[in-house]
């Protein structure tokens, strides 16, 4: 039998609960659907070393603070207590081991098929997050490689590579910490970086730099850029004198015109430049045990961790017939809905910090909503 619900809230993270609190506050009903077994199961899959890059004041979601005694930079384990924390607050119960099958309008609605029931609702919230679904690139002679290839989304701990050359392929946040975590456990690592990158602090003479990115993101990015750059040089210094190459734009514009995020360092600089993580290029090709890169530099390796990113998990949401929408092909808007009664949260990739960003989206969310309960549809 079909449910009858007004909100259907898909996903159980930062992005869902915030969504489901901020409808609750407003006096709005709902019901959340996960596919796993407890909220922020993402979090819970993440490496042990994990630390949030944005600072715990700015990083809380709606109404409700991290627990006195937290640290600037809550840990994974933090975070995970944090989310838990946040549902038994609003007394939030999500269905769990409820995988969505499809989410398909109907006149008036959305009906959503799950692995355990159907409910037709007057919305439906997408908060399934933006790194979903881990993306494994392959290499030229890959299956000769002898050595152990996992994606990020396997790393737990270094402990297990103690005393081997590690490749950390990619340099985004997560690559960058893995490569710490990698040399504080006794292997020898390097990192293979593909192109021209940023890199920023996580602090500028002691204040977070989301603080400073907040302040500036009012600005054109050009000169967010231009009145940033000073203070990146004073705490980063030149990195292509470390082996990077540096891109021509700069963070605040590399996340509008790329949505990618820079590096937020926090301790990988000062292990390149102490000559304990060698910087390298792309890959060209793979052997038995060694690496070509793109500049023909050979180097033997044991294993690869491949820390190249997540897609959203969106292809099942909508099936692409007829007039209803493909998420595959048409990623969320930064603006809110997309067809009546859709809505997104988590999606948007911002220099102010995602957490901070999926409260301020899911308080508009919640408006939306609750603005247009007051001409139901059933």
């Amino acid at each position: 039998m079909e449910q009858q619900v007004d909100t259907l809230v898909i996903g159980a993270g930062p992005a869902g609960l915030a969504v489901a609190a901020c409808l609750k506050k407003r006096g709005a009903s709902c019901i959340i659907v996960d596919r796993a077994t407890e909220v922020g199961s993402s979090w819970r899959r993440h490496y042990d070393r994990l630390h949030l890059h944005s600072d715990r004041d700015r990083s809380a979601l709606p109404y409700l603070s991290f627990p006195a005694g937290t640290p600037r930079y809550p840990s994974r384990e933090q975070v995970i207590e944090y989310l838990e924390l946040y549902a038994r607050h609003f007394e939030l119960v999500p269905h769990f081991n409820e995988e969505v099958r499809t989410v398909r309008p109907r006149n008036p609605g959305w009906i959503a098929t799950t692995t355990a029931s159907v409910y037709h609702s007057r919305r439906v919230v997408v908060a399934t997050g933006y790194n979903a679904v881990p993306y494994l690139p392959r290499w030229r002679g890959q299956e000769r490689f002898g050595g152990r290839i996992l994606h990020s989304s396997e790393y737990r701990s270094g402990e297990s590579f103690r005393g081997q050359s590690v490749l950390v392929v990619g340099m985004g946040n997560s690559g960058g910490e893995m490569a710490i975590d990698l040399h504080e456990h006794g292997a020898r690592v390097a990192m293979a970086v593909r192109g021209p990158v940023n890199i920023v602090p996580r602090e500028i003479l002691g204040v977070p730099v989301l603080a400073i990115s907040i302040a500036l993101n009012r600005l054109p990015t050009r000169f967010a850029d231009a009145l940033a750059a000073p203070l990146v040089r004073l705490t980063i210094g030149d990195i292509t004198k470390l082996g990077f190459r540096k891109l021509p734009m700069g963070p605040f514009t590399q996340i509008k015109a790329r949505a990618r995020i820079p590096l937020i360092d926090v301790g990988t600089v000062k292990l390149v430049r102490e000559g304990h993580i060698e910087v390298l290029g792309d890959i060209r090709e793979m052997g038995k045990t060694d690496v070509t890169f793109d500049d023909g530099r050979v180097r033997g390796f044991d294993a690869i961790v491949a820390a190249t990113g997540f897609r959203p998990r969106s292809e099942c949401f909508l099936e692409p017939q007829n007039d209803i929408l493909d998420v595959e092909q048409q990623l969320p808007p930064s603006d809110g809905e997309k067809k009546s009664g859709l809505h997104y949260c988590g999606f948007i990739v911002s220099p102010t910090g995602m957490l901070r960003e999926i409260g301020i989206e899911a308080q508009r969310v919640a408006d939306e909503i609750t603005h247009l309960e007051r001409h139901p549809v059933f």
